[in-house]
């Protein structure tokens, strides 16, 4: 049930519909009850009104009893549904109503009894005169009983049956109206355009509609500042794409216009560095496309680390020189986290380090472990960061005073958003021998030492 005025609808109905029927159940079992009541007392009242006629004419005659023909009024459909009989106490029948049955109502000789008679069910009540020397018996037939219950019910139940249809159509209109704000919210979004993401005005929402209001105003305000950092990112990447491109383009200009070998093939040098620097911004942009866009993967892997950072380094160094010093014991650090998202930020450290390291300096991979956190380090001999730049450098695009010709500002934040994802963090800091200090922090319960490599 995907529409929520119908299931609204449905929820009413079924509890109006559950109240009204324990309303006539209780009164179903509420009047049957009293009715009871009611013919029981009555039933009393007529044995004791026959016992006193009994009474007075036996009395008003020394004692002999001449007791008439007892006619009882007829009334519709309750017509003879009283009948007396009077015993004498020796068992004789003395007298009886019309339609009476002849076998004796009751064995009992004082007060309520039920009794079967030819397949009836029937409610007695005995009196016994001794004085008079009679058992007055006055009975009735249950299923009378029941019916007068059935009709009491039966008429509060036709109107309830009738009025239902009424009812739900009043409670559909409600629900309707109730829903209005609803609609109204959501036919002023639908005619917006795409470009318009200014807040929904919420002070006139009802209470209810509060929450949602705020929500899909934060939602407007996350898309509209994720679309400014894309506009902001698009125009950053068209810039630092066009200054290799151009340069590309002149250097091979030169290259076919001279003549001589010396300026061609430092043209063609030039080239090559132009190609290295474009092609290690492209890999970047998609990296940073396929982290924003969640295309990276977020399961965790049993990875080790030592073996990572071998593969990532041997990588580098074959392609643009330097050397990568990983300590032993990481090969005995076992990780739980997810590997691709591990391997991208090594592979942006190792590579930052091997940029910002001088001519026959070294770059180095350790660990470390303190207060429930373990840390991978990637250290290099460069000039390191001014500590005014530190809070700003994993900002895309940002380039600090110590810069890299082939550099593009985008490796730490590449870093930075891929350990965010796999539940670690980049901690950066200045060595005091000089160059760079890059760990990446990993809480302890994700880390643990291989024994036999230990």
């Amino acid at each position: 049930m995907r529409s929520l005025r119908t299931r609204l609808f449905a929820i009413l109905i079924l509890i109006t519909g559950l109240v009204w029927l324990s309303a006539v159940a209780w009164i179903f079992l509420s009047t049957g009850a009293q009715l009871e009541r009611v013919l029981d007392a009555r039933l009393m009242e007529a044995a004791r009104m026959v016992n006193s006629m009994v009474t007075r004419r036996a009395l008003g005659t020394g004692g002999e009893i001449a007791v008439p023909r007892i006619e009882m009024e007829p009334h519709e459909a309750y017509n003879r549904q009283l009948s007396c009989q009077i015993w004498s106490l020796d068992g004789a029948l003395i007298s009886q109503s019309e339609g009476a049955p002849e076998a004796r109502l009751s064995e009992h000789a004082e007060g309520f009894s039920n009794t079967v008679l030819n397949g009836e069910t029937w409610r007695v009540y005995t009196v016994d005169n001794p004085e008079a020397g009679v058992r007055v018996m006055v009975g009735d037939r249950v299923h009378f009983r029941d019916h007068l219950v059935n009709s009491v019910v039966f008429g509060l139940l036709l109107p309830a049956l009738l009025i239902l249809p009424v009812l739900a159509g009043l409670i559909w209109l409600s629900v309707g109206r109730g829903l209005t704000p609803l609609s109204r919210i959501a036919g002023e979004l639908s005619l917006r355009p795409a470009s318009d993401l200014h807040p929904i005005e919420a002070d006139g929402a009802v209470s209810e509609l509060q929450p949602v209001v705020k929500s899909l105003n934060a939602l407007f305000r996350r898309v509209s500042e994720a679309r400014e950092r894309e506009r902001d990112f698009i125009a950053y990447a068209a810039h630092e794409l066009r200054t290799p491109m151009a340069g590309l383009k002149t250097q091979a200009q030169i290259a076919l216009a001279s003549e001589e070998p010396a300026i061609r093939q430092n043209a063609l040098s030039q080239i090559v560095v132009g190609v290295d620097r474009t092609g290690r911004l492209v890999r970047q942009l998609l990296d940073v496309a396929s982290l924003e866009s969640g295309a990276a993967s977020v399961m965790e892997d049993q990875l080790n680390a030592g073996q990572i950072l071998t593969s990532v380094a041997d990588d580098l160094t074959a392609h643009q020189g330097g050397a990568v010093l990983i300590d032993p014991a990481l090969h005995a650090l076992q990780l739980s986290m997810p590997a691709e998202l591990f391997r991208l930020a090594a592979r942006n450290l190792i590579e930052n380090a091997l940029h910002h390291s001088p001519e026959g300096g070294n770059v180095a991979c350790g660990f470390s472990e303190a207060e429930g956190e373990v840390a991978i380090w990637i250290e290099d001999e460069g000039p390191g960061i001014p500590n005014e730049e530190l809070a700003r450098v994993t900002e895309r695009f940002f380039r600090g005073r110590f810069r890299s010709a082939v550099g593009s500002g985008l490796g730490l934040s590449i870093v930075e958003t891929a350990l965010v994802r796999a539940g670690a963090r980049l901690e950066l800091r200045n060595r005091r021998e000089g160059g760079l200090a890059a760990g990446i922090v990993i809480p302890a319960r994700s880390a643990r030492m291989l024994a036999a490599a230990a």
